[in-house]
């Protein structure tokens, strides 16, 4: 089981963390939400919770609850920036599909 990070990903998110000046890392999960069903949240994590499993890569804690580790086990996390976008990208392995707007993905 992993979860990734490219250089890109691990920069931005060792930016954030250094800009916060504390934190453990980031949380990567799941929620239900959109037209297919789920969707990808991410935010600063403090503390672990009994069920999170703790991924390093690039020197950034990536924490994952339990339930969100089934869907997203081998994604590799992206950071792009395109003129004005930037963004967080997943490229999860386990998507089968996701809806026309990007906001959500089914398993």
């Amino acid at each position: 089981m992993a979860i990734t990070l490219t250089d890109n990903a691990a920069q931005r998110m060792t930016d954030f963390l250094a800009n916060r000046g504390s934190g453990l890392g980031v949380r990567l999960s799941v929620q239900t939400t959109g037209c297919s069903g789920l969707g990808y949240n991410m935010e600063f994590v403090d503390a672990l919770n009994g069920d999170d499993t703790l991924f390093e890569d690039k020197g950034v804690q990536l924490v994952i609850d339990a339930k969100s580790l089934i869907y997203i086990n081998g994604t590799e996390v992206d950071f792009q920036k395109d003129g004005l976008n930037e963004g967080f990208e997943f490229n999860n392995p386990n998507s089968k599909a996701e809806c026309g707007c990007g906001e959500s993905f089914t398993v």
